[in-house]
């Protein structure tokens, strides 16, 4: 931008046209001069409209005029007396009243606003390396596209919308591109290959955390060696607040995958690795005694431990003793697994006295968030409830978007920033029960969690990754009208009652390739009450059946013991700092070499390790 002292200004723009105020204004009269003074001097200002403004939606110049009455030699926006707008012409010209009904079609208008808007999205991305303060990523467990989309309509229907044209907060992201997300090993994926491969930019095999391929599924001596560093324990080396929340246990893959080095994922506590030897720790061990296991690994370092942890899985951290219960009742078994006698809840309370352990809803409200101290939060015995079923819970548990927001409260106390990763485990435990219902509550409930990080946040100085660590064999079928409800049967267009396949029976949109199959559970808000029901595979009369409700389980063409996992590519959600990288197919592991451009993670960490005696 640039200042003018000057009586008149002539300007010559090819391919431009006013629009806005006239041309041939006089200017006001300049004040006399005082005492010898020179007259109060007339300033110019232009400045370059970008697509999309209001006054010229396809760019152009806008050119203010003004008096400078404080003498600043700058033209202050309350010096402005005058503006003037020249617009660039469109590239083209709507003649044809044939294309008219193009122009002027609410969809054409909308995606045409959606475009400018793009555009002036990917200007206002700053896409210098380490650009970002704070990252978080949140990982939908088993959220495939069919989910994403089901979850939409599903939302949308319940805000009173037909559903179809809704959004969820991440599908607004101005960047979105594709994981692949087969394991080394594996072209169907698990979670903790696929986790591993997001969080520390090395793809691995299935059912290894935190190590390479070269260890063995389940051979403790060839994890050394072959161990792999996460983006968290980067972030708490170069001393940024870290944090890991999941509604799953804890100790599970997705979550452990941040903190953990495991051959085989199910080493959740010591009771799970009966005669396995070789030195490894159970996975619960390693959460608890992290900040002395980084600092052993990198001699000379400081670091004060993940400062937020919120989730489930309580019984692979107490004894298998029922005097150490948390929430079930002594006469019905101990909640803890562990064999070894160690309550590491006390261990790290003795670690972090002045920190915040909480087991309940009570406690979670009490944190205060302008603590330092770390808080460690664990709400149920296993995983913790499904959105729809969480008012069950005995001793109450905050939902997803509670955590996050509380979480970020707490980790932007810390000037340097903060990395945080969030799951919605959820998600996938309902697809392996089969019961569609919970899964898409727990998919709206993973975006109304991201809306929260977005308020709570700048999009300046915050990158946010929304994706998923592998899909489902989750399918979106039989041609419903507009607006059918999405967990309903299908009712074709222009009819009212639902279409009959072939056996003259009607059919639900939604369903699963495999899995346990039809189950009527009525309002029943546990999906995992399926497992103790029998399995079935044969088509079902549905026709007197309320496939709504939430104990409904969708029907499945293949019978097995869980449904399964899906093997297709996944989306990559971005926006904020470094976002621009999201675009294309990649291999999933880029999502870490994209956080660690974004925050320079490999860098400040490597400087703090370098600078070690």
């Amino acid at each position: 931008m640039m200042n003018l002292k000057t009586l008149a200004v002539c300007i010559a723009a090819a391919g431009l046209a006013a629009c806005g105020s006239e041309f041939g204004k006089n200017g006001s009269t300049g004040n006399q001069g005082v005492d010898g003074r020179a007259g109060i001097n007339s300033l110019v200002l232009q400045h370059t409209l970008a697509v999309g403004h209001e006054q010229c939606r396809n760019g152009g110049v806008q050119i203010d005029s003004g008096l400078d009455l404080n003498e600043n030699s700058a033209l202050d926006t309350i010096e402005v007396s005058d503006s003037q707008f020249i617009c660039k012409e469109a590239l083209t010209r709507i003649s044809d009243s044939s294309m008219l009904n193009n122009v002027n079609n609410r969809w054409y208008i909308d995606s045409a606003k959606s475009v400018n808007t793009a555009a002036l999205n990917a200007q206002a991305i700053n896409n210098l390396r380490g650009s970002a303060k704070n990252i978080i990523l949140f990982v939908g467990d088993g959220m495939g596209a069919s989910t994403v989309t089901a979850a939409r309509i599903r939302d949308g229907q319940l805000k009173g919308m037909l559903g179809e044209e809704n959004n969820l907060s991440f599908d607004k992201f101005p960047f979105v591109g594709l994981a692949k997300t087969y394991n080394v090993d594996a072209q169907t994926p698990d979670s903790a290959g696929t986790m591993t491969a997001m969080i520390s930019g090395v793809k691995t095999d299935k059912g290894v955390i935190g190590l390479n391929e070269d260890a063995n599924y389940s051979d403790c001596a060839s994890a050394n060696g072959n161990e792999l560093t996460t983006a968290l324990e980067m972030a708490e080396i170069a001393g940024l607040a870290t944090g890991i929340i999941s509604t799953a246990r804890i100790t599970h893959a997705t979550p452990a995958a941040a903190y953990a080095k495991s051959a085989n994922r199910n080493w959740e506590d010591n009771s799970d690795m009966t005669g396995v030897t070789g030195g490894c720790i159970d996975i619960a061990s390693q959460l608890v005694n992290f900040e002395s296991n980084l600092e052993a690994r990198h001699p000379g370092i400081n670091v004060n431990g993940i400062d937020v942890v919120l989730g489930g899985g309580r019984r692979h951290f107490l004894p298998n003793d029922a005097n150490f219960n948390v929430e079930k009742d002594a006469a019905n078994g101990a909640e803890g697994d562990r064999t070894d006698g160690v309550n590491l809840l006390t261990q790290w309370s003795a670690q972090y006295p002045q920190g915040n352990l909480v087991h309940d809803q009570a406690g979670f409200d009490a944190i205060d968030v302008n603590t330092n101290q770390p808080v460690f939060g664990l709400f149920n015995e296993s995983h913790m409830q499904y959105e729809s079923d969480r008012a069950n819970d005995i001793l109450g548990e905050p939902s997803l978007t509670q955590m996050t927001t509380k979480a970020i409260d707490i980790l932007d106390n810390n000037e340097k920033g903060f990395f945080l990763t969030v799951e919605s485990g959820r998600i996938d435990h309902a697809h392996h029960a089969g019961n569609a219902h919970n899964a898409l509550a727990d998919t709206i409930e993973l975006s109304k969690a991201v809306q929260a990080a977005m308020d709570a946040t700048n999009p300046e100085d915050t990158l946010i990754i929304v994706t998923a660590d592998h899909s489902h064999v989750f399918t979106i079928a039989g041609y419903p009208k507009r607006g059918n409800d999405i967990l309903g049967k299908v009712i074709s267009v222009g009819e009212s009652t639902p279409k009959l396949a072939l056996d003259n029976q009607p059919f639900t949109t939604l369903g699963y390739t495999n899995g346990r199959g039809f189950k009527d559970f009525g309002e029943t808000t546990n999906s995992d009450d399926a497992y103790d029901a029998a399995i079935i595979s044969a088509r079902v009369d549905l026709t007197d059946i309320d496939t709504t409700q939430a104990g409904f389980h969708q029907e499945s063409h293949v019978p097995t013991s869980s449904e399964t996992h899906a093997g297709e590519d996944v989306a990559i959600y971005a926006t904020g700092p470094g976002s621009h990288l999201v675009t294309g197919t990649n291999e999933q592991n880029i999502i870490f070499h994209i956080m660690d451009y974004a925050a320079d993670l490999t860098q400040k960490a490597d400087t703090v390790i370098s600078a070690q005696p």
